[in-house]
């Protein structure tokens, strides 16, 4: 369905109890992200929770309207916890959805009851870390002006977009599968303006990390051994700042656990939120 939410139109998904606590997830991939991957890991939660699942504005199949600041997602997040509602949410978000999670947790922290965080990171130092990842791995040659373009926000069109993405996919699952990394391409939506708004405008000044040991809420911090691009010592930073967060590692996972390990990934969220948010109450 379609919700604006303030000033923009956003594509909206909702599943679940109307009575049940409500879950907003945020989606990864400033430019490059949509509601799907959130849709297929949240989704099974509807059970018991409201699941709220969208295209932040400028992505999927949202309003393409700026900033693309992670000040505005966040609010975004925010207008949409006011559109169902809820006093509190639980708020999750992987990859760059992360940050946004984040960002929402120190700016909303009244309205925040739980935070699940998936291969993500406090601040935009994971970047040189990602850099030399690459340069230490063997499984695809890097074309470097491109990828210096893809990570400094400097992508001409969406077509452009989409051909750098498929440059850099096989780096990021456990074990390289080019037949699913190719349809994860080709299903895509590709919006370049939000994509260079994240590294021209966002990457420089993000950093929460002064602001987590004030986030006393239940915090789940899940990553994958091999993510290269969001590494586990970012998840670990986060564990060791927030005073409620606890870390899990998925052993035989890149950057998405919630794929390459989808049963214990559920297992996990799961017992999370029996313990965080027990069934005879609401977010």
């Amino acid at each position: 369905m379609d919700v604006t939410i303030n000033g923009a139109r956003l594509n909206v998904e909702v599943y679940g109890p109307e009575d049940g606590p409500v879950l907003i997830a945020h989606h990864g991939g400033g430019g490059i992200g949509s509601l799907a991957e959130p849709k297929g890991t949240f989704g099974p939660l509807a059970d018991r929770f409201r699941v709220i699942v969208f295209d932040a504005r400028g992505c999927g199949l949202s309003e393409g309207i700026a900033p693309y600041s992670h000040e505005q997602w966040a609010a975004d997040v925010d207008g949409l916890r006011q559109w169902a509602g809820a006093d509190k949410i639980v708020v999750a978000g992987g990859s760059y959805g992360g940050f946004i999670a984040l960002e929402y947790a120190v700016r909303y922290p009244e309205h925040v009851s739980a935070v699940i965080l998936r291969d993500t990171s406090p601040d935009g130092s994971n970047l040189e870390l990602a850099f030399e990842n690459a340069r230490n791995q063997d499984r695809v040659e890097i074309n470097w002006d491109n990828f210096n373009r893809y990570w400094s926000g400097n992508i001409y069109n969406d077509q452009d977009l989409k051909e750098r993405w498929a440059e850099i996919i096989p780096l990021y699952d456990f074990e390289y599968d080019p037949v699913v990394s190719a349809a994860r391409v080709e299903a895509g939506i590709y919006r370049h303006e939000a994509h260079n708004w994240c590294f021209q405008h966002n990457w420089g000044v993000y950093d929460v990390k002064p602001q987590l040991p004030g986030v006393t809420v239940p915090i789940l911090v899940t990553v994958g051994r091999r993510d290269w691009v969001t590494p586990v010592s970012s998840s670990e930073t986060i564990a060791r700042l927030a005073p409620n967060a606890e870390l899990v590692i998925f052993e035989k996972s890149g950057h998405s656990p919630q794929f390459e390990e989808r049963d214990e990934f559920q297992r996990v969220i799961r017992d999370f939120l029996d313990r965080a948010i027990p069934a005879t109450t609401n977010a």
